[in-house]
């Protein structure tokens, strides 16, 4: 155990500690930590998180949990040092996006098709292992001067003038907490923030295939009348599936062998790669929506899946969540250049209504394709359904859809806005 991990002394007193060592939470502590250092007073920014993980052999096989960054998240992960951390050999740029529903065949003219070219971009964003995220994102955290503390959080009492929080590694005092533990978040439950919470009685089936024709440095996706069928792309030339059935369908699906799973796969994406052969292990977890009716109380705030938890479908989860690291860091530092307290209410309601702002809409889109375009049989769902083919050759429309794809829509954090300066 190296001395950034070693468990700290009791009463230790931080300006800023970040509950939570995931993407979101190593990022956020690494963009506090780079821009106090242009305040007149460095942050005191330490992590919490009790599992760090291990760095990966380069020769070990991919995961089977990736994520697809976007080209903001690319730019946030690239400023505070990350992105050069993660092995380009263990990255797939993916340059389309293919989209249809199973009504049409996935080759047609009914297909909704991105293309990185058509908006002038090299690709759209990149499959990259979840754990290689964030092992970059906590070691570019340590690189800027950040403390990792190998504990968990017991208790949280927040007082007019500071928060106290007892842990396995001691107990701390900070300015400002920031909840970064996903999406059962005991920071959250612990100063009694409430949530709107629905289950989409789906399960999301998780795995790497090898198909039979090459994946095209193409994401496809097809809705089907029992949930969505994804298919990334990947740097070995698999590809990971993330299938998010319907529970009555994802039962007998995780419980048949592999032979009969592969047929099922071959079936449901309507031999779009050819067929599909496991290389790992199926994965699965229950699929939930949840936002939290405040992101912020008297010296906390929540980023990420402890504020709020969208469908898969879209592949935003991680992503939205960096730009919220992204925009607290922007208040946190912008109150301090000016003197304020930094986990004062007023300071951190700016950061919640910019990212709700933001967060609301994503999220209403994202149950709509799930409801009408996986689910629905009304005229409503019809509508939806010949929708993807209308907004294929509307080029207003279609560049939208491109820039949302890329994360560059709406009010950016300044770090996601533009590359970081050579």
């Amino acid at each position: 155990m190296s001395a950034a991990t070693t468990p700290a002394a009791a009463s230790e007193s931080l300006d800023v500690l970040i509950v939570g060592g995931g993407p979101v939470g190593a990022s956020a502590g690494a963009l506090l930590q780079l821009a106090a250092k242009d305040t007149r007073r460095p942050l005191r920014v330490a992590v919490l998180e009790p599992n760090r993980p291990a760095a990966a052999p380069s020769d070990s096989p991919l995961d089977a949990r990736v994520s697809a960054l976007s080209r903001a998240s690319e730019r946030i992960l690239t400023a505070i040092g990350a992105w050069r951390l993660i092995p380009p050999s263990r990255m797939q740029p993916y340059e389309r996006m293919r989209v249809w529903h199973e009504s049409v065949q996935p080759r047609s003219a009914d297909v909704l098709e991105f293309d990185a070219a058509y908006a002038g971009e090299p690709n759209l964003g990149y499959i990259v292992e979840n754990r290689l995220i964030q092992t970059a994102a906590l070691t570019a955290f340590e690189a800027a001067g950040g403390r990792i503390i190998a504990g968990e959080l017991s208790r949280l009492r927040v007082h007019d003038h500071h928060v106290e929080l007892e842990t396995s590694a001691g107990t701390f005092t900070c300015s400002l907490v920031v909840g970064a533990d996903g999406a059962r978040s005991a920071v959250r439950e612990s100063i009694g923030l409430t949530t709107e919470t629905s289950s989409y009685r789906q399960t999301a089936i998780v795995a790497n295939v090898r198909t039979e024709l090459p994946h095209e440095r193409t994401a496809w996706q097809r809705f089907l009348h029992t949930g969505t069928l994804a298919f990334l792309p990947l740097a070995d030339g698999c590809s990971s599936i993330v299938w998010s059935a319907d529970d009555s369908a994802a039962a007998p699906l995780l419980a048949m062998p592999p032979a009969a799973f592969e047929e099922e796969l071959l079936r449901h994406s309507d031999a779009v790669l050819g067929a599909a052969k496991l290389r790992t292990e199926r994965l699965s977890f229950p699929l939930r929506k949840l936002t939290a009716h405040r992101f912020t109380a008297h010296r906390c705030a929540l980023i990420g899946d402890a504020a709020h938890v969208v469908h898969p479908l879209a592949g935003q989860g991680v992503n939205l969540g960096l730009l919220d690291a992204a925009a607290l860091c922007e208040r946190v530092c912008a109150a301090t250049r000016m003197r304020e307290d930094p986990g004062a209410r007023t300071v951190l309601r700016r950061y919640e209504r910019w990212r709700k702002s933001e967060i609301e809409p994503i999220a209403l889109a994202i149950d709509g394709f799930n409801r009408y375009l996986a689910h629905g049989v009304g005229p409503l769902s019809r509508i939806a359904q010949h929708g993807l083919a209308l907004v294929n050759r509307t080029e207003e429309v279609k560049r939208f859809f491109i820039t949302r794809a890329l994360g560059l829509g709406g009010e950016l954090p300044r770090v996601a806005r533009q590359p970081p300066a050579p």
